[in-house]
Parts: structure tokens; sequence; C-alpha cells
């Protein structure tokens, strides 16, 4: 004799959600992630060390070394003060361009922020 499995319940994805059995209905919703506008400092190094934004975003960065970190543009458009780990600054670009950067304490940590 031959086993004979059978579904307990029919689910069918349609465009409005996901169909259960007896017409319930669970919503489902297709999202694209959004993406992260924070910069974290690490190891000495920012990351990501390119991130590109619409203009009128506004952009954190946040200190996850055991060391103090500065955010300063080298154009002077932004400073931060000093930030211990866990701290963060945060700025609002307004103008398209391309924004490059550093720690003022670690000059060899540099990146940029391209502003569409």
């Amino acid at each position: 004799m031959r086993a004979v499995f059978r579904a307990p319940f029919v689910v069918g994805i349609l465009s409005m959600g996901i169909t259960l059995a007896g017409g319930a209905v669970m919503p489902w919703h297709a999202t694209a992630a959004e993406p992260s506008n924070t910069v974290v400092m690490k190891n000495f190094d920012f990351s990501p060390m390119v991130l590109t934004v619409r203009a009128g975003t506004t952009v954190t960065w946040k200190n996850m070394d055991g060391e103090p970190h500065t955010v300063a543009s080298i154009d002077g458009a932004f400073h931060s003060s000093g930030l211990d780990q866990g701290e963060s600054f945060s700025f609002k670009f307004g103008k398209p361009g391309t924004y490059k950067y550093l720690c003022s304490i670690h000059p060899q940590m540099t990146a940029e922020i391209v502003v569409k």
C-alpha cells in the first residue's frame, strides 16, 4: 500500500497578499531595503568610505572605536567635535557635490559623501 500525503492547507500567492485556506488574506508587501545614511568609524576607518545620497539627506557618523574621532570636511562645510565611543554627529547635505572629509585627530582616515 502506498501512502498519500496531502497538504492540509492550500496557500496561493496573489498580488494583494497570501491567501490561506478559508479565504483569509495575509498582507504581503515587498519593500526595497532603505539605504543606510550612517557612516561607522571603526578600526581607524570610515565605513563606507564613499556614501552616495540625495540632496536634503542627513548623514550620521557614529564612532565605534575606543579612541576619539572627528568628522571634518576638507572644504570646511562641516566639522564635529571629538566623538568618544558610542557618540555620533549628523549633518544635512543640501547641495549636490562631492564632500571629502577626514578625522582631524587621525588624518589618515579619509572618506567622501557624494550628493546627487
